[in-house]
């Protein structure tokens, strides 16, 4: 086993949980705040865009099951690339997409599929996301991990109220 790890900022990190945890291969998705300043932020603090940081998820995964290359498949078809201001009904720097890479390979292919999405026509707006280095991960407080999990209706209802759900069936299809 060649154990890796792959970190996306899609907006909220409850909604970026279950697209991935339904993977053979993805041993685990963890909700935390990546690319900021401050250590071992809060969600009180990172929700105020102050810290620099990004809700985010880091998935580790097995690259000889799933490729990094179908990791970012996945994280195009659960977002807007196109929002440069958030993702859906959450706005701010904390909720603004990104592909944090772990090395020079993952930067490459994060380039690649974004180049390859835009040069696809899927959109009719620029591709905005973020491509960064990784930045230290911290962790969620734990009632936000697999929160579609503990809290199903709330979820349920979230996803689908905050419109992540309708763009996706419009823009990829029925992908629950």
């Amino acid at each position: 086993m060649a154990t890796q790890y792959a970190t996306f900022a899609g907006g909220c990190f409850w909604c970026m949980v279950k697209p991935f945890d339904q993977y053979e291969g993805v041993q685990s998705v963890t909700s935390g705040y990546t690319g900021g300043q401050s250590v071992n932020p809060t969600y009180e603090e990172v929700c105020t865009n102050t810290t620099g940081h990004r809700e985010a998820v880091q998935i580790e995964f097995d690259d000889e099951v799933i490729s990094y290359k179908e990791l970012l498949n996945i994280f195009w078809q659960v977002i807007d690339p196109t929002d440069a201001g958030g993702q859906f009904h959450d706005r701010g720097e904390s909720y603004k997409t990104a592909i944090y890479t772990h090395s020079p390979q993952q930067h490459l292919e994060a380039e690649q599929s974004k180049n390859a999405l835009q040069a696809s026509g899927k959109f009719t707006s620029p591709i905005v996301t973020d491509i960064l280095p990784a930045h230290p991960f911290y962790p969620a407080e734990e009632y936000h991990q697999q929160y579609y999990q503990k809290n199903p209706g709330h979820y349920a209802r979230y996803s689908v109220g905050s419109g992540r759900v309708g763009f996706i069936e419009e823009h990829w299809g029925d992908r629950s």
